[in-house]
């Protein structure tokens, strides 16, 4: 019987992995030193340094045409930024001449309603009806007593609403678009008549919500501080207000960190109308 198995080696290493292991030197630095020895020189150093320098000179060439053309785009980007900024500026002041406009004929409109409702009391009638209907959907500006709970962040904090001011140390809002709700609700809760969150009424299809470090309500950047105002029967939604859990939960956060948390009653609370969304379909409730 044949024993040529056992001379075979188990584990045969590969040639590749041989010779990584016992040839250290790369075969073509002998190569080299072989022709060098028989006086075959490669290159001739004139030759080396001609193509060093032509190296050089196609590496400066490239530099200088990126360098150029980023010169040249700077003036450009400038002016398209300068124009960008512009055209925001001026659909702004056109939105507030436009909604300056639309506040006074809306005045207009509920004078003459007044007028000509004057002595028919079934118009009067439904006239306050409808100016009812308007303060709940938070259509009209509405003035009076309140009370107005603040919120702000711990001191030292960027204002995340500003796009120009960049908050680099990966911190995220301390006081949270859930901290704002809760408030919110609390007060509707308390017998709350109208409510906004700075400076934003609060009406049906309004939301209070984050978008990276900015606060939006109603899609409108507020910052710190968050003052919450709230036209109501001030003893009703103050006592309301410190037995809810929105209460217990910011006294929480104002403890662990250092989030500023205050209520203070107004005499005069004076809280804008409510952007009003067209209605394109509606049905009285309890019809299918």
């Amino acid at each position: 019987m044949s024993r040529r198995w056992e001379q075979i080696p188990r584990n045969p290493v590969p040639s590749l992995l041989k010779s990584l292991l016992e040839d250290h030197l790369d075969p073509g630095y002998a190569a080299a030193a072989a022709d060098r020895a028989a006086g075959r020189a490669t290159s001739s150093p004139r030759r080396t340094r001609t193509w060093l320098v032509i190296g050089s000179i196609l590496a400066g060439l490239v530099l200088g045409v990126a360098y150029a053309e980023n010169t040249d785009r700077e003036p450009g980007a400038d002016q398209a930024r300068t124009e960008i900024l512009d055209s925001l500026r001026t659909s702004d002041e056109r939105i507030a001449t436009l909604v300056a406009r639309r506040d006074e004929l809306r005045d207009t409109v509920e004078q003459r309603s007044a007028e000509l409702v004057a002595h028919d009391a079934q118009g009067a009638a439904t006239l306050d009806e409808l100016r009812a209907a308007q303060v709940a959907a938070a259509a009209v500006p509405v003035t009076g007593p309140g009370i107005t709970v603040t919120l702000s962040d711990p001191a030292g904090r960027p204002n995340l609403s500003d796009p120009s001011v960049r908050d680099d140390t990966g911190n995220t809002a301390t006081v949270l678009d859930r901290d704002l709700q809760s408030v919110v609700n609390a007060l509707w809760g308390g017998g709350a008549e109208a409510v906004s969150v700075g400076g934003v009424r609060i009406g049906p299809g309004v939301t209070i919500r984050q978008a990276g470090g900015a606060m939006l309500v109603d899609n409108q950047p507020v910052s710190s501080p968050y003052v919450v105002s709230a036209v109501g029967p001030q003893a009703q939604m103050q006592t309301d207000f410190v037995v809810s859990d929105a209460y217990l939960r910011l006294s929480g956060i104002k403890q662990l960190y250092g989030v500023g948390f205050t209520i203070a009653e107004t005499g005069e609370l004076e809280l804008p109308a409510a952007t009003v969304r067209t209605v394109e379909s509606a049905r009285e409730a309890g019809n299918r």
